[in-house]
């Protein structure tokens, strides 16, 4: 049985989201092991997958993160965190909208 994107799969690619860009950013190779188990999930449930719009909220949040430690300059991280915490979940549900059973109304009748 194969499964669409759910919010929970959203919310498990954004947590992996945050945690690669802060082993990016910091550079430290501990952090990125939550990364690597979420890759391998989707390896082996390829229907986790459809929610990996979750990634762009992730790092989104951590931008946010970062225009809240940012008091003097923070209107260029809060506007990047925004567009991509939206832009993912915009993203996520559109693809949840299209992947529901069909509506009535395109059934011939």
């Amino acid at each position: 049985m194969r499964r669409g994107p759910s919010w929970a799969g959203f919310l498990g690619w954004m947590v992996g989201g945050a945690v690669l860009c802060l082993a990016t950013l910091s550079l430290n190779l501990f952090a990125a092991v939550p990364m690597v188990i979420i890759v391998i999930l989707t390896i082996v449930r390829p229907a986790l997958f459809t929610s990996a719009f979750g990634l762009l909220s992730g790092v989104g949040v951590i931008a946010l993160y970062v225009a809240f430690l940012q008091y003097l300059n923070l209107w260029p991280w809060l506007i990047a965190g925004l567009v991509l915490v939206v832009a993912g979940v915009v993203a996520h549900s559109n693809r949840m909208r299209g992947t529901g059973p069909p509506s009535s109304a395109s059934t011939p009748g």
